[in-house]
């Protein structure tokens, strides 16, 4: 290995993408930058009442130059010339209605304003209707087409949302010639694609998704489709059945995006992946441990040989896919819908005087105010975490459900909400904070549990992002509730560092990810054991966190008047 080849991974999250420069001998990173998204902080286009998370494209464009020609600056101009390969991760599924040019329609002027034109973020859950519709329309197949995918579809993918922006905007329906994951469309846009029929589409997303499968010859039938709601028929033409590993290239940087760049013509541009997907790589996965990228949500990625694998199937996940994680092995992908955001909803449910009435005080001035809210939100979760931390651990107490963004898996249903329960005029903001952790925590056990049931071992846990660096007293209840070590990725950036990796595979510096993962991994910094007597505590309370799921799951469909998925 060359110690003057260098590349670039660029990771796509919920309210920033970050680039980060690396050296592709030995994984160090030399330089990295972010860019928080304008439009999306300043809350544009997305109705939380409605459950509408749109992001525009404008704010992917931009972060995207700005990040790299940062990381170039800050490391020097004369290692551009040395930088051989980028690649990319992307929230999912987020996908967007692009013309026959591959333009995001939002880029379009008739379209800028327009949100059914933009991308439509992973956590957008406008589309549960159509994602019943979905499950329900596929009990008529003999083919079960959802198999692969836990055997539920959910609202925050690919079809149902492709569903239900067709139904409710005439226009975009008009004018849409694919419908075109994050992930894939960045690459395309990199080398220059000018023809939407030539996206390349990774597995990954395909795989997890959009029910692309080997199993199935590719998508399913046009007649699932065009069967399911007309507005569907022909879309099978408009999408690609072929689909590539994130090991394989997309193609080389176009001179547009190299002017752009200050980057040579030559640089390899890999197939893009799902955060977590690329995440999981750069935490160095290895069979059978759970690989758990904690940040607004989870997502919980596991590998495991396909001649070990087999034809089991894992119910109620999103999804086991062939190298949608490292080409060769299955891929299998579950999560939660709702991880640092709960944390982050108690913190300004707790917040709200400060924000609301302190700017009102006629003691402290406008600024002073400013800058008291800021230093207190600062500190709420670690305080928070510092004296639940010191409560005693027993079987009765304050409980919660952790649904307060539906949930993923096992078994996805967007229509469940949250709930905390036992609480009485001894409650205050830190038990109710340590159920809430605790609540995250067994809905994470239930995910292991639903593996280990259903044939696939799981032998320990791997964290990775904010929650796992920043919050010993959430990990080491991790490790109680679900009584197996954790171990802690030393790398604050494992998504850019995994797709960095896999930039170095596709511009073919390593012959295999593996290789890449070896050479590049940064190794763990910290490990969490199950201290034996509150495992059995946590046993107790687990117990009661089903029940108490059981209960609400019921409560739900007598509400809805639907059946959820149980």
């Amino acid at each position: 290995m060359n110690t003057q080849n260098f590349v670039i991974g660029v990771d796509y999250g919920t309210d920033s993408v970050r680039s980060v420069l690396v050296n592709a001998a030995n994984g160090q990173e030399v330089a990295a930058s972010v860019y928080y998204y304008p439009r999306w902080k300043q809350g544009l286009f997305c109705d939380p009442s409605e459950n509408q998370f749109r992001q525009h494209p404008l704010d992917y464009v931009e972060g995207l130059e700005k990040t790299i020609k940062e990381c170039l600056a800050l490391a020097g101009q004369d290692i551009a010339a040395s930088v051989k390969a980028i690649s990319i991760d992307t929230t999912g599924s987020t996908p967007v209605a692009v013309n026959e040019n591959g333009v995001p329609l939002a880029l379009l002027p008739e379209f800028e304003n327009n949100p059914n034109a933009m991308f439509v973020l992973w956590k957008d859950h406008t589309s549960v209707k159509e994602a019943a519709e979905i499950n329900e329309h596929a009990e008529k197949f003999e083919t079960n087409y959802l198999q692969l995918v836990g055997g539920i579809y959910s609202s925050e993918w690919f079809w149902a949302k492709l569903l239900h922006v067709l139904r409710e905007d005439e226009a975009v329906r008009n004018s849409m010639a694919s419908w075109v994951e994050h992930c894939d469309w960045i690459p395309f846009l990199l080398t220059g694609g000018t023809k939407a029929s030539e996206i390349k589409r990774g597995v990954c997303s395909a795989g997890h998704k959009a029910l692309w499968a080997e199993e199935f010859g590719g998508l399913p039938p046009e007649d699932f489709f065009a069967s399911l709601d007309p507005v569907l028929a022909g879309i099978t033409s408009k999408l690609s059945n072929k689909t590539y590993t994130s090991a394989e290239q997309a193609g080389k940087l176009s001179a547009e995006w190299a002017q752009k760049l200050g980057l040579s013509t030559d640089v390899v541009i890999g197939i893009g992946a799902f955060d977590a997907h690329m995440g999981a790589v750069g935490g160095q996965i290895e069979p059978y441990y759970l690989s758990k990228v904690m940040g607004t949500s989870t997502c919980d990625m596991l590998v495991a040989p396909a001649n070990e694998v087999k034809d089991t199937l894992v119910n109620g996940i999103c999804g086991q896919v062939n190298g949608s994680i490292i080409p060769g092995m299955i891929g299998m992908e579950a999560g939660q819908s709702a991880f640092g955001d709960a944390y982050a909803w108690y913190k300004n449910v707790l917040a709200w005087p400060l924000k609301n009435l302190l700017a009102q005080s006629s003691i402290i001035d406008a600024e002073t105010a400013k800058k008291l809210i800021e230093e207190v939100e600062s500190k709420i979760i670690p305080e928070l975490s510092r004296l639940a931390d010191q409560l005693p651990l027993e079987e009765s107490g304050e409980l919660a459900v952790d649904w307060l963004n539906g949930r993923r898996t096992p078994d996805a249903s967007q229509l469940l909400k949250g709930a905390f329960l036992g609480l009485d005029l001894g409650s205050d903001a830190v038990k109710m904070f340590r159920a809430l952790v605790e609540a995250t925590c067994f809905g994470a056990k239930k995910i292991v549990d639903r593996f280990i049931d259903q044939g696939i071992p799981v032998k320990g846990l791997i964290g990775m992002g904010g929650v796992a660096k920043k919050s010993p007293f959430i990990m080491q209840m991790m490790a109680d509730v679900m009584n197996m070590p954790i171990k802690i990725h030393k790398s604050d950036q494992t998504c850019a560092i995994g797709a960095a990796m896999f930039a170095a595979t596709a511009a073919g510096l390593y012959p295999k990810v593996e290789d890449a993962m070896a050479a590049m991994g940064q190794g763990f910094d910290a490990e969490y054991h199950p201290n034996a007597e509150r495992v059995a505590v946590f046993a107790k309370r687990y117990q009661k966190y089903s029940e108490a799921g059981n209960f609400i799951e019921s409560f739900t469909a007598s509400e809805t008047g639907q059946m959820v998925n149980s």
